[in-house]
């Protein structure tokens, strides 16, 4: 049965496993675009799938990254074109400042890659939270039109289409200042917990 909300445990042990991975993924985003990353605290809660984009305008990229070792489930991660424009600009040796143009296919295997050493550190760093070891597959990117993806979601909404959104402020020196999303299934995210609680009481049997 699927869930249809979250415990405050959850919450509380979701943004754990975020803040901790994601955490993890700034440090090796920092070290591939020579800049300082800092990533907030994040926010966890529960949006219809016709939401998922209403922080973005535009054009965005959509990234998405399925588990194929440890758990059953993908992560899909939301960046606006602007910052993927600049982070890829950082990472071919470039300043990062005033970067126009439209996104390339050498733009989206730059930022392709950057997504795979980032979550492949997050994955690690997950595995040891649930106890579990993770792998995840190469990133899949799409460049999509959000108005477009919004209205034909919403032609199709249902109360019982549900995703969990966590939501990190993302910064990069000071030339990006924006909001990096990550979106679950609610099972998926369910699952996560369990692992979680699992493994800490493994642990404190070993206490």
């Amino acid at each position: 049965m699927s869930l249809v909300s979250l415990t405050e445990e959850q919450r509380d042990v979701l943004g754990e496993i975020g803040n901790i991975s994601m955490g993890n993924a700034a440090t090796t985003l920092n070290l591939m675009v020579n800049q300082k990353v800092d990533i907030t605290a994040p926010k966890v809660e529960i949006i219809k799938r016709s939401d998922a984009l209403n922080d973005y305008e535009r054009t965005c990229i959509f990234v998405q990254i399925h588990y194929i070792k440890g758990l059953s489930g993908n992560n899909v991660f939301v960046l606006k074109e602007p910052d993927v424009l600049c982070l890829t600009d950082l990472m071919m040796g470039g300043s990062g400042q005033n970067v126009q143009g439209e996104l390339s296919d050498l733009h989206l295997s730059a930022i392709s890659e950057a997504m795979n050493q980032m979550m492949g550190t997050a994955a690690t760093s997950m595995a040891s939270m649930i106890g579990v070891a993770t792998d995840i597959s190469t990133p899949e990117l799409n460049k999509i039109d959000v108005d477009s993806v919004k209205n034909f979601e919403r032609m199709f909404e249902s109360e019982l289409d549900h995703l969990v959104k966590i939501s990190f402020k993302m910064t990069v020196g000071d030339l990006i200042d924006s909001t990096m999303v990550q979106l679950y299934p609610l099972d998926f995210a369910g699952e996560m917990c369990e692992k979680f609680k699992e493994n800490q009481d493994k642990m404190l049997d070993f206490v």
